[in-house]
Order: structure tokens, then sequence, then C-alpha cells
């Protein structure tokens, strides 16, 4: 893999990156900010006053914005005004929207989003992969804004994405590292499988890029302790979350990112490591550009596939 050509940031955490028709990247931080990024040009474009993840360009070039702390937003980057189109704390299906994590959008409008915990927020998502209850969750946002639960039990709902011809939609359980898929059409319509299963990192947000593969962030290689914990009883998880951060397992500094082709064989497997830039959250590819984001750094990146 190449190094990764580094875009400063003026802030900490560009979790995701969507990428606009006219080749602008936008980007979230840890403040609030949505950043446009043209070239060494970065403006501010909105304040979502909470902490922006997922981002997707929309049809009309309004952005759809998963955020942490305000639940699923658009935001108009020409203005940056902010509707909420599903505030944080929603019923939905009888329990709240808690941590609006990645979302796709569909050709009709549909917005498909991962909620990825009924039980922590996103300061705590360690927390939520040491227990391993299992309480994600993806959600439909119709046109006319009708929600619906689509699919439960997921362990730590993450990156969302759509097949090119929008047959499946895929969510990443970082949990349980796999991808999970939802048939929209054909004979298993409704029903649901896994991708892509026993992956060798922890992923976190996924896309469809313009090879029509589905590009995933891995954030981290898995975690020994993690693993033998996992079938381990509750309480014993119980008791590592509530130890202090430094003592938890902690990411890897590595830059890895993976494609799947529609039948979850893998295409790409590509890892490096760069000064200044580590846990990869997001990805997008586009003609044979990739660009990645990162929870943890103050820099978005892209390199050009080999």
């Amino acid at each position: 893999m190449p190094r990764p050509v580094l875009h400063p940031t003026p802030g900490v955490g560009p979790e995701d990156v969507a990428l606009a028709p006219d080749g602008a990247v936008y980007t979230g931080l840890a403040d609030g900010r949505i950043l446009r990024v043209r070239d060494e040009d970065v403006q501010v474009v909105a304040d979502t006053g909470g902490r922006p993840l997922g981002i997707e360009v929309d049809a009309d070039g309004t952005l759809v914005v998963c955020d942490s702390t305000r639940g699923l937003l658009r935001v108009h980057p020409d203005s940056g005004a902010i509707e909420d189109l599903v505030p944080a704390g929603t019923p939905i299906g009888g329990v709240a929207l808690r941590l609006c994590n990645n979302a796709a959008i569909a050709a009709d409008g549909t917005i498909w989003f991962s909620d990825s915990s009924a039980r922590f927020d996103l300061a705590h998502w360690k927390a939520d992969l040491i227990e391993h209850s299992g309480t994600g969750r993806l959600l439909r946002r119709d046109p006319d804004g009708t929600l619906t639960t689509v699919l439960t039990g997921l362990h730590f709902a993450n990156g969302v994405a759509l097949a090119a011809d929008e047959s499946f939609v895929a969510v990443a359980e970082s949990g349980a590292y796999r991808l999970t898929r939802l048939w929209l059409t054909g004979p298993q319509t409704g029903q649901s499988d896994v991708l892509v299963d026993n992956l060798p990192g922890f992923p976190d947000n996924i896309a469809r890029g313009t090879d029509g593969l589905i590009w995933i962030a891995m954030g981290s290689p898995r975690n020994r302790a993690l693993d033998l914990l996992a079938a381990r009883p509750p309480i014993l998880r119980q008791l590592l979350w509530a130890l202090p951060d430094r003592l938890l397992p902690q990411p890897a500094d590595t830059v890895w990112v993976q494609a799947v082709d529609a039948s979850g064989r893998t295409v790409h497997d590509l890892q490096t490591s760069t000064p200044g830039f580590s846990m990869v959250t997001g990805v997008r590819e586009s003609s044979g550009t990739v660009w990645l984001g990162s929870l943890h750094s103050t820099a978005i990146a892209h390199f050009t596939l080999p």
C-alpha cells in the first residue's frame, strides 16, 4: 500500500470522509465542525454542536450526517443550515436512538443508518465492544419520514453501504468482526445473512466505491483479549470495561483498508503505517483514489491504488 498523503485539518477526529461530484471532500471534527476540503483549501461549512461521524453527500448536494450527540441530520453546506431528520432520543420500534453512526442513501432517497448501541454513548464505545451484549441496530428512514427498525441484535452496528444494484444493504458489526447483509430484492428479500465473516480487524465505516466494491475501514487488528472475553460470563466483561481507559485494549498504530465484492470476496487488503495518521475509521474510493478518515488523527488522507 502506498504511503498516504496527509491533508491537515484544523482540529481532531475527522472520523469519516465523503466525496462530492465536484471533487470536494467533506469530513466532520470532534468539536462539531463540518469541513469542505478542496486541495489545500479547507472551509468550515457548518457546526452541528455535537459529534459528526458518518457523512453522505445526497443527490441535491446536501449532506446527511450521523451525529452521535444529535442524531441523523441534514446539513446544507452552502448556508450552514441544519435540519434534524431523526433527533437523538427518538423512539424507533420502542427503543430510543442513542448512537447514530453511519448511513447510506438509496436512489429513491431512503436513508439506511446504524444505531451502534442502546447502552453506551460514543465516549464509551470500548465498553460496548467489551460487554458484547449486541444492542446495535440497522434502521431505515423513508422519504416520507417513516422510521423502521430492520435489524437488531448487532454487535456495535457501524458502517452502512448499499450494493451497486441496491439488491442488499450491508452493515458492519465492529464487535463481531463481520459485515451483515439484508436482502432488499430477489428471492431472499427481507432475509439477512453474513456477507463477510471473521474479519482480521475491527470494521468501522464502510462505503461503496465507484469501482462497485464495498470498502471497509479497518480501525485496528483484532485483540486477543477481547476475543477471549467474548465467551466469558457478562460479569467479567463488565468488570473489565469499568477499568481506567489506559488499562483497556488500545487501537494499533496502523493504516488499514479492505475492499470486497458483492459476494464477499476480498479484492483489496492494504495496510501500512505513516507518522501522524492511524486508526482508519472512514474510507471512500473514487476512480482509483482512496480517501481516509480517522477518529483520533488531525488529518484526512488519500492514496492512489497501485
